[in-house]
């Protein structure tokens, strides 16, 4: 099966895969804007035409998501590990401790993070088993009074999900990083929903920011400017220079999510392409072992190892000479990790799925 413009498929964690006809639109529209005579990359920021370009995005993102009115979506800088800070910074003492749920890579660094800032609760860890797994939120010591309880939605690392929202009350905040609009969420559960574009959004170098009113309200006075989501708010997302170009295209992006039948259709489709990949890994005998365990599996992130490194190494080179890129597993877990976001071609993973099967048979 051929990509167009001889594209690879690529399965890197991120930056990774946007749709073709998104990437074709930008590029159609990359000399002059609607007429405007220039690039959105030249444009000013406090321009009418860009104001538009932002705004639309925002609308289209509260739709795809069905954001209360309560809500403020914010198009910010930083990336998302910065988020994880100004969070803690913002909210980390109001409060009894705030509560911390790690079942991998990034949760852990945010973890980490708040624990500059200040005390913390880790109420689970997956870190003794290798991060294989996720708790019923239910199971869970959750105090509604506490600070905050914080999680990450799926670890793009280890290949672990949740699988549904939270369904006991808590000031949930969630870095939902690298499946925003995979699946549908609830979006009044939360607090404070945040996500950098580079997985199912845009480009990187924008963070998405969904953020209850009521949190807003509790910015510390002594925040800095930028690093406050009230001020933030207050001016739309324009305190300053905004990453013009990112959020440009991840309003592009929305556009093809809707098209394509809005989230729940995205939803659809990944359950659909996982299920190519975990049956390869499944009908081995073996031969692939996924990391996560059954019943949390990320519809985003299929890691997986064979039986040793010699043969990790053959396969990851044969695979690149299949134009399969970007396969090889993250140093902390090893193996193979397939990433196959919303606009990843289902196709890519029909490829990969054959790949593994006549792999595992010469090998």
């Amino acid at each position: 099966m051929s990509q167009p413009y001889n594209r690879v498929y690529n399965f890197s964690a991120g930056p990774c895969t946007l749709p073709v006809e998104v990437l074709e639109e930008a590029r159609d529209g990359l000399m002059n804007y609607q007429g405007t005579g220039m690039s959105v990359m030249e444009m000013s920021h406090r321009s009418a035409a860009f104001e538009g370009i932002l705004h639309e995005a925002e609308a289209n993102l509260k739709e795809l998501m069905k954001v209360p009115d309560n809500y403020r979506v914010l198009f910010q800088q930083g990336g998302a590990s910065m988020h994880a800070s100004i969070i803690a910074m913002s909210y980390l003492k109001q409060g009894p401790k705030p509560q911390y749920i790690t079942t991998g890579t990034w949760g852990q660094k945010s973890m980490e993070y708040a624990k500059v800032v200040g005390e913390l609760d880790e109420i689970y860890s997956g870190k003794a088993d290798g991060y294989r797994c996720a708790p019923d939120f239910d199971s869970l010591p959750i105090n509604p009074e506490a600070a905050y309880a914080y999680f990450t939605s799926n670890e793009t690392i280890q290949g672990v999900q949740f699988q549904q929202d939270p369904n006991v009350a808590a000031t949930w905040v969630c870095d939902m990083s690298s499946d925003i609009l995979a699946r549908n969420v609830d979006v009044s559960k939360y607090a404070i929903i945040y996500a950098g574009a580079q997985k199912n959004q845009g480009p990187a170098g924008v963070v998405t920011v969904i953020i209850r009113d009521d949190m807003l309200a509790r910015v510390p006075e002594n925040m800095a400017p930028m690093f406050d989501y009230r001020v933030q708010a207050k001016n739309d997302s324009l305190y300053n220079t905004p990453p013009c170009w990112p959020i440009y295209m991840c309003g592009l992006v929305y556009q093809w999510v809707e098209r394509e039948g809005g989230v729940s259709e995205m939803n659809r489709r990944n359950k659909e392409k996982a299920g190519l990949i975990y049956k390869a890994i499944d009908e081995s005998g073996g031969f692939y072992k996924g990391h996560a365990s059954q019943e949390v599996r990320s519809i985003m992130n299929v890691s997986f190892t064979l039986p040793d490194e010699a043969l990790t190494e053959r396969f990851v080179k044969e695979a690149e000479a299949e134009k399969l890129d970007g396969l090889k597993g993250h140093r902390s877990v090893g193996g193979i990790r397939a990433s196959i976001y919303n606009a990843f071609p289902k196709e890519g993973c029909e490829v990969l799925a054959q790949f593994m099967r006549d792999f595992a048979a010469r090998a």
